[in-house]
């Protein structure tokens, strides 16, 4: 938990102007996406590039964060024709996909939400969980176990839904509940959060980075935003992030991600005092890994007994 050593139409134009925002430009160019991607002029039927054309609107509202956005500036991102997005908008509207807010803005309803939810429905159970963090316990000589995932009503945070601890009192051992959920929520700090936050899109990356440093935070925590974007480039290189007194004074880590069908879904957390652990070693940094593996391999994508 400490300092890491790894770790249009005229209807569309009048929205666009409404929204007073600049359009985006990042790595999208109307000119080099003329048609959806992946795709080129007549090799697909119309009806599939329409569909490619929705997820594409769908998709923008995650990528360029914040609230709401007018029809100028998706079409801008996605490199589709306002008028395009201006239809796309309007038909999702009665699908129940999308919400106008205000003249010229729109939003993804929380039916988006229920779709995600309805995607990890029975990813992983507690049985299965509460296996995989023992058995690390076990192979880190009574290492504290935690299973983080992404909190899903709190915007870029990290929710505690697991751990193996054995016998252990976690008052007696220095954590307070306000350790376990206040300063642990925030992504910016601890081996775990980090983990997490290295994998999620920049738009939320740079959220987290505009958050002050939770005041209770460990004497390792990371203070300057330069080296903790330099923290998370390496946890992605080396797929696991080393904490040294980042949430709590005498306590480090060793996490690593729980990826499911390519996106970030938690991590898993090995915790240790400092004086028992001092450096993680190569044997609790392999073992943490292979844990994170785990989880990851039963929230992947496959089919049921039924459909096999």
């Amino acid at each position: 938990m400490g300092n890491s050593t790894t770790a249009t139409g005229s209807s569309a134009s009048a929205d666009a102007t409404a929204t007073g925002v600049a359009p985006r430009t990042t790595g999208h160019s109307k000119k080099a996406r003329q048609a959806p991607k992946g795709t080129s002029s007549g090799s697909r039927a119309s009806g599939s590039g329409h569909a490619e054309r929705v997820f594409l609107v769908q998709t923008a509202f995650a990528e360029l964060g914040g609230s709401a956005h007018g029809p100028g500036e998706i079409a801008e991102f996605t490199g589709l024709d306002d008028s395009v997005v201006y239809r796309i908008l309007q038909s999702g509207i009665y699908q129940r996909i999308f919400e106008r807010v205000d003249r010229g803005l729109y939003r993804l309803r929380t039916s988006a939400a229920q779709l995600a939810f309805t995607a990890l429905d029975h990813r992983l159970d507690g049985a299965t969980s509460q296996t995989v963090l023992r058995e690390l316990r076990t192979a880190t000589d009574g290492g504290l176990a935690f299973l983080y995932m992404v909190a899903p009503f709190s915007g870029a945070q990290r929710q505690c839904v697991d751990m193996a601890v054995g016998d252990s009192d976690l008052a007696e051992l220095g954590m307070t509940p306000r350790d376990v959920l206040s300063v642990t929520r925030s992504l910016r700090t601890g081996a775990s959060g980090r983990t997490i936050l290295a994998y999620l899109p920049e738009v939320l990356q740079q959220r987290v980075l505009a958050e002050p440093v939770p005041e209770q935070a460990g004497p390792g925590v990371y203070r300057d935003n330069e080296a903790l974007a330099e923290s998370l480039a390496e946890v992605r290189d080396l797929g696991h992030a080393l904490g040294y007194e980042e949430c709590m004074a005498g306590w480090n880590s060793c996490a690593a991600p729980i990826m499911w069908d390519g996106s970030i879904m938690g991590a898993v957390l090995l915790l240790k005092l400092k004086s028992v652990m001092p450096v993680a070693p190569d044997s609790v940094i392999e073992a943490t890994k292979e844990a994170a593996a785990e989880l990851s391999r039963y929230g992947a994508a496959r089919p049921s007994a039924d459909q096999a």
